[in-house]
């Protein structure tokens, strides 16, 4: 995540600085003129604008004044509170504004040296899975000789201003951070990934077993250096309500930053620590700096009255319209439709917090006439092309273990100019498939889709799952055919897992493969279960597990713990270069000193065998056809055509 940044627009800040410097000339910025284009491409703001350097507006402009304060940031005349209430959640995380504001030190204005002053800032962000460090001039859009965008209180201090300029260079211009999601500048400003949560339909505010489980996934997000909103959602067919105030003091259609998630205890003295009663409480900020909840636990309420002095200390209550607020968990469940959760994934190899295995992959959905090479085919419903999008495939090592899996295309914001920049509706299937599988998927045969993410028009789409041990594929798609872009793809798990596309359809023809032979079939062997099958220790069950092999080659299910009747649920496929050598599927018991043999079936495989689902009598090992206790429930599919499956 901190690797060196790449010039944006191929300007490099230090040499245009020291150009600056040398000349005695105040930086101006050809890539992102002080111009209107700069500012709108639609709606002009309400005045005339007059472009300040910072010296102009006041005489001593700072960088950071006080330092840096989730309270130095006020919203502008255009609606990127969803960017504001990301500033304000960068604010209170050091080791990301840092990062973002880079050479803070360096960049502040020295009064001792005004010759260093050169008009030029650069700020860094993280897109689509690379750092990018943004050059501009410290011309800002005034009207009366006001900042009409992203400002501070402090009228001398301009880190939010400058910040906002760099992000709206990357977005083409002012207009086009109207409207926007407080994740997606999150991710800009940490590399995080990013789950959007519906409150509403989720129903968290009636079902209490979830709200608490949120709540602790809420409080360690945030004690792990996390970042956390929240809104509330205008219905579509009333956009006036955009950014209305509601009795209650929340704003409809307007992004607040969480800015604490606490336990608080109850109580007075001594009494409360040896009660030990708490209560889930949430705070957040307004971008306006003004307008407050008004409802229990806000500022002036009567429940402050049953916390103890220490502890309203250590929370920092304060009683003053300054934006910031708290409220109880189930209001915040109640009274807000939607969060962003970003989580910043902890990859360190050294680390006492739990760490994961990242994997990411650059992909696009492209259009080609030939089907093996399209690569646009939509989602599930489109059957016909769904598995001629790009394919990833990827191990869960252990018994079980969660995956987190975000798809993020490419930001649109910059086409808004031109009346392009919607998102594209995206989203992601993952399939159970073979243990040894190394191609792509042509078919859909026994392969099980165990989890469907949503189809948004979002940046980007999170899932998390729990899987089992076994071998995956992942198939990211737009939610219709030939439909073109560009995407990323992010697979985090506990243990390495080998996560990589699929990009071959068959084994390819080799110098040595007409002496070694090339496959002339390709079968599909799926395994569901065994039943009846014979005692194997004094408790009366067995720990079986399957083997199929064929032609040298096998895969392995998992042990399948004292039981008599177990679902495998294994599969595997094989590129069969002796089509008429069988295919052996075998039962073992699991055993310390010497696994048992427990039957086996012999299969021949041919093209034209029945491919519906068959009940087997389990044999002897060797020619003989004498039955053993038990049969094996499988399938078997075979193909002379080896992109069939």
């Amino acid at each position: 995540m901190y690797s060196s940044a790449a010039p944006y627009k191929n300007q490099h800040y230090s040499e245009l600085k020291r150009n600056c410097i040398n000349k005695k000339k105040l930086f101006e910025d050809p890539e992102f003129p002080a111009t209107n284009a700069s500012i709108f491409f639609r709606k002009p703001p309400p005045g005339v604008v007059v472009w300040k350097r910072p010296g102009e507006i006041t005489n001593e402009p700072h960088l950071f004044v006080e330092g840096i304060s989730s309270h130095d940031l006020n919203q502008g005349v255009v609606g990127n509170c969803w960017f504001v209430a990301a500033c304000a959640c960068l604010a209170l995380k050091p080791n990301l504004w840092k990062r973002v504001i880079t050479d803070w030190k360096e960049q502040e204005w020295d009064p001792k040296h005004p010759e260093s002053y050169a008009g030029i800032f650069h700020f860094q962000f993280w897109i689509f899975g690379e750092w990018v460090d943004v050059v501009i001039d410290d011309r800002l859009p005034t009207i009366n000789g006001e900042l009409i965008y992203c400002h501070s209180k402090t009228r001398n201090e301009f880190w939010s201003a400058l910040l906002e300029k760099a992000y709206a260079k990357l977005s083409g211009c002012y207009e086009s951070l109207e409207g926007g999601n407080t994740g997606d500048a999150v991710v800009d400003f940490s590399g995080a990934v990013v789950e959007a949560i519906n409150l509403e339909e989720g129903g968290y505010y009636r079902d209490q077993q979830k709200q608490d489980q949120l709540f602790e996934d809420l409080l360690k997000v945030y004690d792990r250096g996390g970042i956390i909103s929240c809104s509330i959602k205008v219905c579509t067919a009333e956009p006036h309500e955009i950014e209305f105030k509601m009795a209650n003091g929340l704003v409809k259609g307007h992004a607040y930053s969480v800015t604490a998630v606490k336990k608080v205890r109850l109580g007075h003295g001594l009494l409360a620590y040896f009660r030990n009663e708490t209560i889930p409480l949430i705070r957040m900020r307004n971008p306006w700096g003004k307008i407050e909840w008004k409802g229990a636990w806000s500022d002036s309420s009567e429940e402050w009255t049953k916390v103890g002095d220490t502890e309203r200390h250590n929370l920092g209550i304060t009683v003053e319209d300054d934006g910031e607020f708290w409220m109880s968990f189930a209001d915040w469940c109640k009274f807000f439709t939607d969060t962003d959760i970003c989580r910043l994934m902890n990859t360190s190899v050294i680390s006492t917090h739990k760490t994961w295995h990242e994997a990411v992959h650059f992909g696009s959905w492209t259009k080609h006439a030939e089907p093996l090479l399209n690569r646009c085919g939509g989602c599930a419903n489109h059957k016909q092309t769904f598995l001629q999008n790009p394919q990833y495939l990827f191990d869960i090592k252990k018994d079980t273990e969660d995956a987190l899996i975000s798809l993020q295309q490419r930001d649109m914001k910059i086409h808004r100019r031109e009346g392009q920049g919607e998102n594209l509706s995206i989203g992601f299937g993952i399939y159970k498939v073979e243990l040894n599988r190394k191609y792509r998927m042509h078919d859909i045969l026994t392969q099980q889709c165990v989890a469907t993410s949503t189809y948004i028009n979002a940046r980007t789409v999170f899932m998390r799952c729990t899987l089992r041990q076994g071998r995956y594929v992942i198939i990211p798609t737009t939610f219709k055919p030939q439909t073109l872009g560009d995407y990323m793809i992010r697979v985090f798990t506990d243990v390495e897992s080998g996560c990589r596309e699929l990009t071959e359809d068959k084994p390819r023809v080799r110098c040595w493969s007409s002496f070694l032979g090339y496959p002339q079939a390709v079968t599909h062997v799926y395994i569901h279960g065994a039943e009846g099958l014979q005692n194997q220790d004094r408790t009366g069950g067995a720990d079986p597990y399957v083997i199929i092999s064929c032609e040298g080659h096998s895969v392995q299910s998992t042990v399948k713990k004292d039981t008599l009747q177990p679902e495998f649920t294994t599969s595997g496929i094989f590129y069969r270069k002796k089509p008429r050598q069988p295919i052996t599927v075998e039962v073992w018991n699991s055993n310390a000193v010497k696994d048992e043999f427990m039957g086996q079936v012999v299969l021949p495989g041919l093209e034209n065998d029945t491919t519906q689902p068959q009940r087997l009598r389990l044999k002897k090992a060797g020619q003989t056809s004498e039955d053993m206790p038990g049969s094996i429930d499988l399938k078997i599919v075979t193909s002379t055509q080896l992109t069939a499956m």
